[in-house]
């Protein structure tokens, strides 16, 4: 089981204060994935299973609080609405993984012991490595601090299986972990986003799109892509204007 969550805390040295949001093995404290972020929410939980997935495999679940991104609760401090998912429960339910809401106070300790750690020691060490922009740091983090604070922190797993299943088609998570929405194509022959105005490039299959139900994806890393239904359309930077890679290819 996996457990994702984040915290708030001034990570670098004489700065606002950001989120971490971390990614790791509930059983052993191993950290696979950590993450400074503005703000977390959809788009940062993404990025922590992408590269936890990509880098071991899918689990069985993922262990996380109640907040807005990850479940729909009718009544605040009540109990979740699993038939409404969020985005990151659509996600984790399309490649069958059980999502886990945290209700008991236990597991918010382990989150704290483990942040009331990184805040000691990962502050310490992106200001001594000279570390003040997020990009170099969220680099930092992933290539020199978490192979030293696994190396001394996580614990060995009680059974030597890993109990991640191999992803086939690892290029192919980016097309489910991200945000999936329903639009309809306007008389132009584009798709509203965002406040974004998506030009849908000429097709060979048809002379246009206009009124034809279609989605569009949104990335972590916020370029954009439009589908009707399998058939990839056209992708697009985080401005809306079309990128080089060809229309008409197969969904993953």
């Amino acid at each position: 089981m996996l457990h994702q969550d984040g915290s708030t805390h001034a990570w670098l040295e004489g700065q606002a204060p950001l989120d971490l949001v971390v990614t790791m093995d509930d059983a052993t404290g191993t950290i696979y994935s950590a993450l400074l972020v503005e703000e977390k929410g959809t788009a940062s939980s993404f990025q922590g299973l992408l590269a936890t997935f990509i880098a071991k495999g899918l689990p069985s679940s993922l262990y996380t609080d109640r907040g807005s991104h990850y479940f729909f609760t009718p009544e605040a401090g009540g109990k979740v609405d699993k038939t409404r998912l969020t985005q990151v429960g659509r996600a984790l339910d399309r490649l069958g993984i059980e999502h886990i809401p945290a209700y008991s106070p236990e597991a918010r300790g382990r989150s704290e012991r483990m942040f009331a750690t990184l805040q000691d020691r990962l502050v310490k060490e992106l200001k001594l490595a000279g570390i003040a922009e997020v990009e170099s740091a969220n680099r930092f983090i992933a290539e020199v601090y978490l192979p030293a604070h696994n190396a001394r922190f996580a614990r060995p797993p009680e059974i030597a299986d890993t109990a991640f299943v191999t992803v086939a088609d690892p290029a192919g998570l980016a097309e489910i972990l991200c945000v999936e929405e329903e639009r309809v194509v306007g008389r132009d022959n584009t798709v509203a986003y965002a406040g974004l105005r998506l030009q849908l490039p000429p097709s060979p299959a048809r002379a246009h799109y206009v009124k034809a139900r279609v989605k569009v994806r949104a990335y972590p890393d916020a370029t954009l892509a439009v589908f009707h239904g399998p058939r990839l359309l056209a992708r697009y930077d985080r401005t809306g204007a079309l990128t080089g890679e060809r229309q008409e290819k197969a969904a993953a």
